[in-house]
């Protein structure tokens, strides 16, 4: 809850268009949930962003757009070992499927 706060903070302070939302849940549903969280409001209705819709952009940081704007030294060290146990496909597919529906400011 405290996240989605912070969240909304963010958004209100700086500018929806210009917050990114990065993710790290290490199951597509997971990643799918907080995806949506702060693009379509809290599907569970319990948070701050119950009926909020965003609309920003959310990446996860397994996802290319991601992984390619940072060190890859630091990415390796930070995120790699995270990579290979993961499903990366799947958790791309559903944060990109969140995204093109929901997000506001897609590029």
């Amino acid at each position: 809850m405290e996240n989605q706060n912070r969240v909304k903070e963010a958004a209100e302070k700086y500018g929806a268009e210009n917050v990114v939302v990065l993710i790290g849940g290490a199951e597509a549903e997971a990643a799918g949930l907080a995806a949506e969280t702060v693009t379509a409001g809290d599907p569970t209705f319990a948070g701050p962003l119950a009926g909020v819709q965003l609309g920003l952009r959310v990446y996860h940081v397994v996802e290319p757009e991601f992984k390619n704007e940072v060190d890859p030294d630091v990415y390796d060290e930070q995120i790699g070992m995270m990579e290979m146990v993961l499903d990366v496909d799947e958790i791309i597919e559903e944060v990109k499927d969140i995204r093109d529906e929901y997000c506001k400011f897609n590029d």
